[in-house]
């Protein structure tokens, strides 16, 4: 398997979320996302973790991290940017495995 860095946006396709993380201030993992010409559906979560901001000596929740495999074995990585600006996108593809 290659690695290789992407830093592209995802469309989430709202067929599902996950709502029990919504209740905990997460964002909710939509069942599937939107990338280039392909719908890229959500076979298996393999990591969850979260990035920290520093900012004038607070620290803020700045990113929720995934690594997720397909159906056809392919892991992504993806991120949930919770500093987006209105109107950008939130969701990205940071890396693809395949």
């Amino acid at each position: 398997m290659t690695k290789r860095f992407v830093s592209e946006a995802l469309t989430p396709v709202v067929e599902s979320f996950d709502s029990a993380a919504m209740e905990h201030g997460e964002p909710g993992l939509p069942s599937a996302f939107a990338w280039r010409n392909e719908t890229l559906p959500i076979k298996k979560v393999l990591k969850v973790w979260r990035t920290l901001r520093e900012d004038r000596g607070d620290k803020y929740l700045a990113r929720h991290w995934y690594e997720i495999e397909d159906p056809q074995g392919r892991r992504f990585t993806i991120y949930f940017d919770r500093q987006a600006k209105v109107g950008k996108p939130r969701w990205w593809l940071y890396t693809l495995e395949e």
